[in-house]
């Protein structure tokens, strides 16, 4: 039952009277977001944060082409693994499941960010960055039983509109201002901006335009850009040179721009003992699902993939490895130790000049 970005209420739905249906404290329509929800349950008194995130969303015209059926479907058996292991061992502690909406588009988790669903889950006040610890999945094609836990990019959506105006394209093509040559060019230019990045750095778009007409002058066109970088510095001097590619059409050929950014994703830096992204420390391996030739994340062929007997068994051998990681991060004192360590540690690498930022 694939959903897109913020309109996921089937999957807020059935998998919220889920948890509640295996004992947890479910809140519906959670952090300002219609389709995000929350679901917790706490054991003993005192002990440690556990939190788990499952992702619901699919892509426009191909479905859950990333495997958010899966991610979804492991967050909610990492929490209530978790929960059956406190519960037959008295540990003490809390795991909160987040059902996050808008990954693929619309930085579902930077919005519940900033509207402090990731805080205070321990029922105080306080922000619980050396306590809670974030962990989830992804699925990708590549040899059986394979996960890794290498860094993920960080990624910025880039929404553009040109506004020019129609004219007879045969009559009097001078009388208009043409939206699509606007396009084209920074279509052009960004192509060409690609020869001085660095390999590693990713900029893919699209264009698109509404009632038009090969013997009229396209009035509007709407571009959108994603830019990924290792970085989250890095790519924000990226987005100011594809920004300028924007301009740079806008000015040659007449049009009005309207060039609009959506919250960042900052990149994740896992670290040895556990994982961690800027705000709290945090483990996302990525784990193979048997998948066709060139059958990779947002294809069709990965949608047929993510919906098999053998995805959904791979999926559940890594949920109960993350299932034993979250266990172990409540019960050992020396583990978690070196986690929060690691963070610190990465934390004080990560706001450090990057050698690139040197030199531009």
């Amino acid at each position: 039952h694939p959903e897109l970005a913020f309109e996921e209420h089937h999957a807020h739905d059935v998998m919220s009277t889920f948890m509640e249906r295996h004992g947890f404290r479910v809140t519906r329509h959670y952090g300002g977001l219609e389709t995000a929800w929350r679901a917790d349950w706490t054991f003993g008194h005192g002990g440690r944060v556990i939190g788990v995130n499952s992702e619901m969303d699919a892509l426009p015209g191909i479905g859950h082409a990333c495997g958010h059926n899966l991610i979804g479907m492991s967050g909610i058996g990492v929490a209530i693994a978790i929960k059956a292991a406190m519960e037959a061992h008295h540990i003490a502690g809390k795991v909160v499941l987040l059902g996050t909406p808008a990954e693929e588009a619309g930085g579902g988790k930077i919005i519940l960010l900033k509207n402090g669903a990731y805080k205070d889950m321990d029922g105080t006040d306080q922000p619980l960055r050396p306590m809670l610890t974030i962990i989830r999945s992804h699925p990708g094609p590549g040899p059986a039983h394979i996960s890794t836990d290498g860094p993920l990019t960080a990624a910025q959506l880039i929404l553009v509109e040109f506004k020019g105006r129609t004219a007879h394209a045969a009559a009097a093509p001078w009388e208009g201002i043409n939206a699509l040559d606007a396009a084209v060019a920074a279509y052009t230019s960004i192509s060409y901006l690609r020869q001085q990045l660095h390999p590693e750095i990713r900029v893919h778009g699209i264009f698109e335009g509404h009632d038009l007409a090969p013997n009229v002058i396209p009035d509007n066109i709407k571009c959108t850009y994603l830019v990924r970088a290792p970085t989250a510095r890095e790519m924000s001097g990226l987005v100011e040179k594809i920004r300028n590619c924007f301009y740079a059409a806008a000015l040659a050929t007449g049009c009005n721009l309207i060039f609009e950014t959506e919250p960042a994703y900052f990149d994740v830096r896992q670290n040895s003992v556990l994982g961690r992204e800027y705000e709290m420390p945090s483990l996302h391996p990525m784990y193979s699902i048997p998948t066709r030739p060139d059958g990779g994340n947002h294809t069709v062929d990965f949608t047929y993939s993510a919906q098999t007997k053998p995805a959904h068994e791979d999926g559940m051998n890594v949920t109960k490895a993350l299932a034993l990681t979250g266990l172990r991060v409540l019960t050992d004192d020396a583990f978690f130790a070196e986690v929060k360590a690691a963070f610190e540690a990465d934390e004080e690498i990560g706001n450090r000049p990057h050698a690139r930022d040197v030199e531009q």
